[in-house]
C-alpha cells in the first residue's frame, strides 16, 4: 500500500535525483558530529581495533570537520556525476555501484554501534533514510524494469573492486596529510 503510494506520486527520475540529496542529509549528520565525537571516543575505538590497523587508520582519528567535509564533497560530485549519466544517457552502473555502496554503508553503521555499544556518527539517518532509500531504489528500478538483476549483480562487483582501492588512496592520502602537518608518526 506504501509503495504504491509512493510509486504513483515519485516519477523514476525524481527517485534517482534523491541519491545525492539523502547522500547529503546523511552526510550533513557525520559532518557535524564526527570532529566531537572522534574527541570523546577515540581512545575506546583504538583499544577495540587489532594493533596493525590502529596505524592505518591513524589519520581518521586526526581528521578535523572541514578534512571530513572535503572528503564527503568529492563522493558527492561523483554521486552526482553518476546520477547525471544516469539520467541523462539511461547509464547506470555507476550510479548502481554506488548505490550498492550506500546500501552497504548502512550495515558499517548498524555494526559500529552495536560493537561499540554507543551512538556513532551517521547511523540515525543510515537507518531512517538511506536503507529505506536505497530499497525502494532497487525495487523501482526492478519494477520499471530500468535494470535486471543481472544490473545488480555486476554492479556490486564492480563496487566490491574498486571499493577497496578508493578506501586505500583516500586512507593514504590522509596518512600523507596527516604526516605533513604533524612531522610524522
Amino acid at each position: 500500500m506504501i509503495l504504491e503510494w509512493l510509486d504513483s506520486r515519485l516519477h523514476i527520475i525524481s527517485v534517482l535525483w534523491l541519491f545525492p540529496i539523502l547522500f547529503m542529509f546523511h552526510d550533513f549528520e557525520e559532518i557535524l558530529t564526527v570532529e566531537k565525537w572522534i574527541k570523546h571516543n577515540k581512545e575506546q575505538v583504538l583499544a577495540v581495533l587489532p594493533k596493525s590497523a590502529r596505524k592505518y587508520f591513524y589519520s581518521s582519528f586526526q581528521m578535523t570537520t572541514v578534512q571530513f567535509a572535503e572528503d564527503v564533497f568529492w563522493i558527492f560530485l561523483a554521486i552526482t556525476i553518476a546520477t547525471v549519466l544516469a539520467v541523462i544517457f539511461s547509464f547506470y552502473y555507476i550510479f548502481l555501484m554506488f548505490l550498492v555502496i550506500f546500501f552497504a554503508h548502512v550495515f558499517t553503521h548498524i555494526g559500529q554501534a552495536l560493537y561499540l555499544k554507543r551512538y556513532t556518527p551517521g547511523v540515525i539517518t543510515s537507518i531512517i533514510l538511506v536503507l529505506p532509500y536505497s530499497s525502494y531504489t532497487y525495487y523501482r528500478l526492478l519494477k520499471e524494469q530500468v535494470i535486471s538483476g543481472a544490473d545488480i549483480l555486476w554492479s556490486s562487483i564492480g563496487a566490491i573492486i574498486i571499493l577497496p582501492i578508493l578506501l586505500l588512496l583516500l586512507v593514504n592520502e590522509r596518512n600523507k596529510a596527516t604526516n605533513k602537518n604533524c612531522g610524522g608518526w
